[in-house]
């Protein structure tokens, strides 16, 4: 009997917690529909914020990034002003300039960025301020600038072109078989990112295209930190979170693998030692102990490594299929090169080295043109620390969040003339020279103090899959004329991928 009643009192108590958590669960559901609500309503009643709140937008425009461009060519000063979301969005080079460069201490992650990646990327590079900004990027700038480790990057990049990206394109070329070319650059580029980072090789561009937990995981991840940016009030993720539901739930669900993934790798590193090894968890576990803080700076530049480089690939291969004028050029100068350089040499012409590299300058020039029209990182926002006035007159309350926008900047012809819409490498080139513009005006890789120290690193990964590529295959979009989609992300994706057909050259 006393076994029976301890069962209906434990049966009880259950039952009163269920319906504690289910009531709570509706209320909070209210509690967040009501706040939307009065979001729409009454709080701002602007033809902006209804649009977005109301998802309008959507009638005219296929992304919302292409939206917000309408909105900055429109605006008499190049800002506009997202009430629901306290964000200012700027497409003016002079308030970029201000905000990246001359009030930069003003302008900073700020608390609410960083709680919102804060689950993914910790205390890493690119979700910190202050001191721990100032630690990190004095160690990545030593190390990224080093020859010996730039050397390392391009050696792994041209085994990943060699072994893997030519095999796997001359295993479909000429079959009429459909390769989502998007998936394959992410591919390349995460086992390259893995490579670097780890010294791990997730083998994700092998022939059989393996699926890889970790690679899915990680984009999963980053998919679902994204989400939280759009949410009409951070209330609402926060309470997912809270409670474990939805996408905050299959949010932790795949930072927990990439957390167990990144202390496999540390683990093994200190088992194995690491202070002969090149890859960057090694050298940064020189100088850090803490397995968490080294978990967080690695994850960061996975996450920069990898997205971007992708995303840059696949936005150039995009325009290249529309223009085969660009790509019968970058083809006569990599032959020009080859033969002023190396005369006679039987190499394989597919690959060139460094130096030859850097003589190609209609190549980078194109590779700029197409990151100006497709950047990988489409908008950045900062934090104002302070109630401040830009340099367009436009106020900014403190605490308010200031975005500017490579994507829109590409696209206003007030900053690139009436031809800003035109893919066209030689705005770039100046006696066939490349002439670089104003990082104000081009910030795709952002500006002022906290400049990408991975650029340089960046366009040369992406130099030798286009040469390998365009010397000796004809890559064709399915459906060139069709815009691209974008999907949420912290870097641009193409929804659905890119389709294209293969073909090798003089086959």
């Amino acid at each position: 009997m006393e076994s029976d009643s301890s069962s209906l009192w434990f049966c009880s108590v259950c039952s009163v917690f269920s319906f504690l958590f289910f009531s709570f669960t509706v209320l909070f559901s209210l509690f967040s529909l009501l706040i939307f609500v009065l979001r729409l309503k009454l709080w701002c009643r602007c033809e902006i914020c209804k649009a977005f709140l109301t998802s309008s937008w959507t009638k005219d425009f296929d992304n919302l990034c292409d939206w917000y461009t309408h909105l900055l060519k429109k605006s008499s000063t190049g800002s506009i002003h997202i009430h629901v979301l306290g964000n200012i969005v700027t497409a003016d080079p002079g308030n970029v300039e201000h905000i990246l460069r001359t009030r930069f201490e003003s302008y900073t992650k700020g608390k609410l960025f960083s709680a919102l990646l804060g689950d993914l990327l910790g205390k890493g590079i690119f979700n910190v301020d202050g001191d721990l900004w100032k630690f990190q990027r004095k160690m990545a700038s030593l190390q990224l600038g080093s020859i010996s480790v730039r050397m390392h990057a391009f050696d792994i990049v041209e085994s990943e072109v060699r072994t893997r990206l030519i095999p796997l394109l001359l295993s479909v070329s000429g079959k009429q078989r459909v390769l989502d070319l998007q998936d394959v650059f992410r591919r390349f580029s995460f086992d390259n990112i893995c490579k670097f980072s780890f010294g791990f090789d997730p083998g994700c561009l092998e022939l059989s295209l393996p699926v890889s937990e970790f690679a899915e995981a990680f984009d999963l991840a980053s998919k679902l930190t994204a989400q939280r940016v759009l949410a009409p009030s951070s209330l609402i993720w926060k309470a997912k979170r809270v409670l474990n539901l939805g996408s905050e739930k299959e949010l932790k669900q795949a930072i927990k693998m990439v957390d167990e993934f990144a202390q496999r790798m540390i683990k093994q590193r200190r088992e194995m030692g690491f202070s002969d090894r090149h890859d960057l968890l090694s050298r940064f576990m020189g100088t850090i102990d803490d397995d968490k803080y080294l978990r967080d700076i690695v994850v960061s530049f996975l996450l920069a490594g990898r997205d971007t480089v992708a995303s840059g690939l696949t936005g150039f291969f995009l325009l290249l299929s529309r223009h085969p004028k660009v790509e019968s050029a970058i083809r006569e100068e990599l032959e020009r090169v080859l033969s002023a350089t190396s005369p006679s040499s039987s190499d394989d012409r597919r690959f060139v080295s460094f130096d030859q590299m850097r003589e190609m300058h209609y190549l980078h020039a194109a590779l700029c043109e197409s990151l100006r029209l497709f950047p990988p990182v489409q908008h950045d926002s900062k934090s104002a620390q302070d109630d401040d006035v830009l340099p367009d007159h436009t106020f900014v309350r403190k605490g308010t969040r200031v975005t500017y926008h490579p994507y829109a900047m590409g696209r206003m012809e007030r900053i690139w003339g009436s031809d800003c819409l035109e893919f066209n490498p030689d705005r770039w080139l100046k006696n066939g020279r490349y002439i670089p513009e104003s990082p104000y005006k081009y910030p795709v890789f952002q500006a002022g103090l906290r400049v990408c120290l991975g650029k340089e690193m960046a366009l040369v990964e992406m130099k030798c899959v286009v040469l390998a590529i365009t010397s000796q295959f004809n890559i064709r979009v399915v459906n060139p004329s069709q815009g691209p989609r974008f999907a949420p992300g912290l870097t641009a994706t193409v929804r659905g991928g890119v389709s294209v057909l293969v073909e090798e050259r003089g086959s």
